[in-house]
């Protein structure tokens, strides 16, 4: 096979179509691994579930534990990271926290999955 039997190959464009309208900046990028990573894990998952589903979509600590079956300090760690990646809020109300979902916070992680 000689030059003359190869195709020319083109590179003006790409073959297959991104995920996304745009690329992630820096920011961005490190912004959804931390959500990412503190949705990844099932205990985590079990209390935005829980927090989503009660009234007002918001729960009290005490009302978390026993449906989680961890004791009330790993369950606040948990609820602590699910506040630094930007899913929940917490209020104190005398001596308990109340934790809120923040609107919109898990769109934002679904447009960022979608491929249309």
């Amino acid at each position: 096979m000689t030059n003359a039997d190869l195709l020319p190959v083109t590179v003006a464009g790409s073959c297959c179509t991104p995920l996304t309208r745009e690329t992630l900046t820096v920011e961005d990028a490190e912004s959804m691994a931390l959500a990412f990573k503190a949705l990844s894990d099932p205990t985590r998952l079990r209390l935005i579930s829980i927090v989503a589903a009660s009234d007002g979509a918001e729960a009290c600590v005490c009302d978390l534990t026993e449906p989680i079956g961890l004791s009330q300090p790993t369950v606040s760690h948990h609820l602590k990271i699910l506040m630094d990646a930007g899913y929940l809020t917490r209020s104190k109300r005398g001596t308990w926290a109340y934790y809120k979902l923040i609107p919109g916070a898990l769109e934002r992680v679904s447009q960022l999955l979608k491929t249309t």
